[in-house]
C-alpha cells in the first residue's frame, strides 16, 4: 500500500493546539506521514475553533478551498473536529459541510483508526487504540517547550460561552499521568511547560494520593503547580486560563513559586456588574479586584492580562466605561478584546437580544484597543536599560533571534540559529508596545 499522507489545520487556542498534537500522534502510530501542503495529502484534518462567529467563518471558508482539492482530487477525505463539531448537537452545522467526510467531537479522535479502516485509507489492527484521548501521548510541536493538559471541559455555563457544550463538563487528568508527563518533557530537555485547562485553577486531583507528602499545599491545583515546580532542569512553568473564583489563598501563593512565569492571565471579560451578572460569571466587579489585590499583595511586580468582550447584549454607554475604568485600575499589561457575537445554543442566544449596534461594538473595541496600546508602552518603558533572560524560540534569516522573557514580554535581539531553545540574558534597548528590543550580554 502506498504511503498515506496527512496534513493538519489548527485554528483556535493553545487547547486546540495540544488537541492537534495528541491527533499528530495517532496518526503517525498508524503508519501515517504528514506533509506541509494540503494538496500532498489523502486526509486533511481541520481543528476548528467556535469561540467567535469570525473563527467559525474562517472554518466554512477553509473548508470551501479543501472542496476545491476534493475536485481534483476525489479519494482526498476532509476532517473537522474541535470545538466547532463538538457544539453540533443537531446537526445544523454538519448539514453546512456537505464536503466533509469526518465530522467529529474532540474526545472522538480515539475513532479515527477505525473510521480510516472502513475508508480503506489504512489497514491496521485498531484493537489497541486508547479509549480515552487524553491517554494519547502528544507529539509536541517544539523540544523546549510543551502544553500539558490537565483538565477538559468547563462547568461555569458562561452566557456567552460554547465550551461546556462543545468540550463537555469539566473532567480532571489524574495528578500522576500529568506529573509523568512533565517528567519526562523535563529529562527530554524540555525548558518551559504550560499547563492548559479551561478553568485551570479548579484543577481537582482524582488521585490526590499522587502528591508528595511533603507538598505545603492542600487545593489542588496549587499542590500540582508546587509538584511540577519541584522538576530538574524545566525552568519556566506557565498555566492559563484560571478563573477569578478560583484565585485561592494557596494559588495565590504559588504564583511566586521559583519556577513560575511573571505573568498571569485572569479573564475579567467586563467591569460592569450588569453585564458580569448576564454573563454568569458568579463574581463582582469589587470581588475581581479583591483578587487582584490579593496577587499584588503576594507578587507586587507580576505582570496581568485579560480578556474583554465588548457589546455584549444590554451594554450601555456607562458599563462600557465601567469596564475601561476598571482596565485603568488594574493597569493590565495585556487584553485579548473579543467583539460579541451570539453563538447558538448558548443561554446568551436563547435568553438575550444582541442588540449593541456593529458600529458601536467596532468603536468600543477600538477605544480599549487603543487603551491598551497606550498603556503598555507606558509600562514597557521600565524594561529599557534593564537585563532580562529570554527563552529563545525563533531566529530569523536575517539573524534576529525572539522568544519570551519571564514576564512574557516578546524579546528581539541579534543571534542565530543555534540560540533557539537556550536561555540567553538580553539587555533592553528599546521598549515598544509589543516588542522589547536588546543586545545578548
Amino acid at each position: 500500500m502506498l504511503q498515506v499522507k496527512y496534513h493538519l489545520i489548527t485554528l483556535g487556542c493553545q487547547m486546540n493546539k495540544s488537541d492537534s498534537e495528541r491527533l499528530a500522534s495517532l496518526l503517525d502510530s498508524l503508519g501515517l506521514q504528514e506533509v506541509d501542503r494540503p494538496e500532498e495529502a489523502n486526509l486533511v484534518i481541520l481543528n476548528s475553533c467556535s469561540v467567535r462567529q469570525a473563527a467559525e467563518d474562517r472554518v466554512f471558508g477553509r473548508v470551501r478551498e479543501l472542496a476545491e482539492l476534493k475536485r481534483t482530487n476525489p479519494r482526498l477525505i476532509v476532517g473537522v473536529t474541535g470545538c466547532m463539531a463538538g457544539r453540533d448537537t443537531d446537526g445544523r452545522i454538519r448539514a453546512k459541510l456537505p464536503d466533509v467526510d469526518l465530522f467529529f467531537p474532540t474526545a472522538d479522535m480515539v475513532h479515527l483508526p477505525q473510521w480510516l479502516v472502513e475508508r480503506r485509507l489504512i489497514d491496521v489492527d485498531d484493537t489497541k487504540r486508547p479509549q480515552e484521548y487524553l491517554k494519547i501521548a502528544p507529539r509536541y510541536s517544539s523540544p523546549y517547550q510543551a502544553f500539558v493538559s490537565i483538565q477538559t471541559g468547563c462547568n461555569n455555563f458562561c452566557t456567552y460561552c460554547v465550551v461546556p457544550y462543545a468540550r463537555g463538563l469539566e473532567k480532571n487528568r489524574p495528578a500522576a499521568d500529568i506529573l509523568a508527563e512533565v517528567r519526562a518533557l523535563a529529562a527530554s530537555g524540555v525548558s518551559e511547560v504550560t499547563l492548559l485547562g479551561q478553568t485551570v485553577n479548579s484543577y481537582r486531583a482524582p488521585d490526590p494520593e499522587g502528591f508528595s507528602k511533603d507538598n505545603p499545599y492542600t487545593d489542588h491545583f496549587a499542590a500540582l503547580l508546587w509538584e511540577v515546580n519541584q522538576f530538574e532542569g524545566l525552568g519556566r512553568v506557565h498555566f492559563t486560563a484560571p478563573h477569578p473564583n478560583s484565585m485561592t489563598d494557596q494559588v495565590i501563593d504559588a504564583l511566586a513559586l521559583p519556577k513560575q512565569a511573571n505573568y498571569l492571565h485572569l479573564p475579567v471579560q467586563s467591569g460592569s456588574d450588569e453585564m458580569l451578572r448576564k454573563m454568569n460569571r458568579k463574581y463582582s466587579r469589587a470581588d475581581f479586584l479583591n483578587v487582584i489585590r490579593r496577587i499584588h499583595e503576594r507578587k507586587p511586580e507580576i505582570c496581568l492580562g485579560t480578556d474583554i468582550i465588548v457589546g455584549f447584549c444590554g451594554e450601555t454607554e456607562e458599563m462600557f466605561e465601567e469596564t475601561v475604568s476598571l482596565y485603568r485600575e488594574v493597569d493590565f499589561d495585556i487584553a485579548y478584546l473579543a467583539i460579541y457575537s451570539p453563538r447558538t445554543g448558548t443561554p446568551a442566544w436563547r435568553a438575550f437580544k444582541d442588540d449593541v449596534t456593529r458600529d458601536d461594538k467596532k468603536r468600543r473595541w477600538r477605544r480599549l484597543h487603543d487603551l491598551m496600546e497606550e498603556t503598555v508602552r507606558r509600562r514597557n518603558q521600565k524594561y529599557a536599560g534593564q537585563t532580562v533572560s529570554v527563552l529563545v524560540e525563533n531566529c530569523n534569516s536575517q539573524g534576529i533571534c525572539s522568544g519570551n522573557s519571564w514576564d512574557m514580554k516578546i524579546v528581539r535581539f541579534p543571534g542565530s540559529v543555534n540560540f533557539i531553545g537556550r536561555t540567553i540574558m538580553v539587555r533592553i534597548d528599546t521598549a515598544r508596545e509589543w516588542v522589547l528590543d536588546g543586545q545578548m550580554i
